[in-house]
């Protein structure tokens, strides 16, 4: 299967993560306002781990963290994700976003995890996928319900309290093999 390295919404466009991006996401690192809810600012170490990782999973499994931008726009405002993530030993894909403060509000981020949601269901035919945001953060909370996912609960992730949400689709397999909604 070839899965898209770059992906356009009606007033987004995102491109894989390349060894190019890294000046980017030590910008977003530094910046207060986006790591609010995201465990705080980080430091150079933690933001070449957080890079390194985050470009194995593309190697790894063919998806993984977007630089966004603006349609026709040269400068990014904010990264989306869709990863492997592991909630309590379990391996579950998650969907993420993180925007610069003046693209707050505006209806990006539903945006862009719709698109993210979108290819988890097709092509890469995923049935759930989770998101994990700080308890506190309404906002967050708010893109999340409105994107379809539901609270699920509240874990300690990364030791980070966090709020758990997930979406559940039923698959065709599972619809021919007859498993009951509440089971998928």
């Amino acid at each position: 299967m070839t899965f898209p390295d770059t992906f356009i919404t009606a007033r987004l466009e995102a491109e894989r993560l390349e060894p190019r991006h890294l000046s980017e996401i030590r910008r977003m690192h530094r910046d207060e306002a986006v790591m609010a809810h995201l465990g705080g600012v980080r430091t150079e170490k933690q933001t070449l781990a957080y890079f390194a990782r985050n470009l194995k999973h593309w190697e790894d499994y063919g998806f993984g963290l977007w630089v966004v931008r603006e349609r026709g726009g040269d400068d990014a405002i904010g990264r989306a994700v869709l990863r492997h993530v592991s909630i309590d030993g379990v391996d579950e894909v998650e969907v993420g976003y993180a925007f610069y403060a003046p693209f707050w509000g505006l209806g990006l981020a539903t945006e862009v995890t719709a698109a993210c949601l979108g290819l988890a269901r097709e092509p890469l035919g995923f049935g759930t996928v989770v998101a994990l945001t700080a308890p506190g953060n309404a906002a967050s909370q708010h893109v999340l319900r409105k994107s379809g996912l539901s609270y699920e609960r509240e874990i300690s992730h990364d030791g980070m309290a966090c709020a758990l949400f997930r979406i559940r689709w039923a698959l065709a397999e599972d619809r021919a093999a007859g498993v009951p909604e509440h089971a998928r």
